[in-house]
């Protein structure tokens, strides 16, 4: 019994160790939809200690050249600032809008 107490002591401490040698938290994940120039935009929000450390676009129907360009844009300056108060993207107007409204909703919803 005592070596079961013990084996099952060193198993939990190798993998807290483990853990903490990893120097990553486990980020959390929430997901979002808004709307843009060709319809709905989904995103998924990826936020690490109450910041936002990722932004992926899941669903999109805007165009490649515009529209995209214009996410991708948006998905720095949304990190770099960790908010949703930024100016949309001139000529992507409607996507920037929708695309900050698909951030905003995923964060509403942690």
């Amino acid at each position: 019994m005592k070596s079961l107490l013990i084996s099952m002591l060193a198993l939990i401490a190798l993998i807290c160790g483990c853990a903490a040698l990893s120097g990553r938290s486990a980020a959390e994940i929430f997901e979002g939809t808004g709307h843009g120039y060709r319809g709905a935009i989904t995103v998924q929000v990826y936020m690490n200690e109450g910041a936002i450390s990722e932004i992926v676009v899941i669903d999109s129907s805007e165009d490649r050249n515009v529209g995209e360009a214009a996410m991708e844009e948006l998905i720095d300056l949304v990190i770099l600032y960790n908010s949703t108060d930024i100016d949309a993207i001139s000529g992507a107007t409607e996507t920037s809008r929708g695309f900050l409204e698909a951030v905003r909703n995923a964060i509403l919803r942690e």
